[in-house]
């Protein structure tokens, strides 16, 4: 049995967690079991999105992409996506990882929701003040 090489990177943003397995292929993208097309729908900002390491590090067609996403939303999950794909190229072709880096795609995004304190409705906005 012959073994295929496979390159696993695990991507996040906010609270979505992605895990990629790129396998050389067509460039043929399967998130949880569907296609790219049908998990994305009409929102083709988040597509683009989900391309730019490959783009950034001129793969594409290359590989065959497999996602298991999880958590949060659609946007955040995209995210994570990206993360995922820019690490698993980092470590597909150690060449790549300095163009990966300016274009910032394997720093993982910090910023999450903030949560809510007590004596307020959200995070930061508080109740209607009345003077009288």
């Amino acid at each position: 049995m012959t073994s295929v090489i496979q390159y696993y990177g695990t991507g996040r943003r906010k609270t979505a967690t992605a895990r990629v397995r790129l396998i050389p292929g067509t460039g043929q993208i399967t998130v949880n079991g569907r296609t790219l097309e049908d998990y994305v729908g009409n929102r083709p900002g988040l597509s683009r999105e989900i391309f730019t390491p490959f783009e950034a590090a001129e793969a594409m067609g290359r590989f065959d992409v497999v996602v298991t996403v999880c958590g949060g939303g659609i946007s955040g999950q995209a995210g994570a996506i990206r993360h995922g794909i820019a690490r698993a190229l980092a470590e597909a072709a150690p060449q790549n990882r300095p163009v990966l880096r300016t274009g910032s795609l394997l720093t993982r995004d910090p910023r999450v929701k903030e949560r809510k304190k007590y004596g307020r409705k959200r995070a930061r906005k508080r109740f209607q003040f009345s003077k009288r």
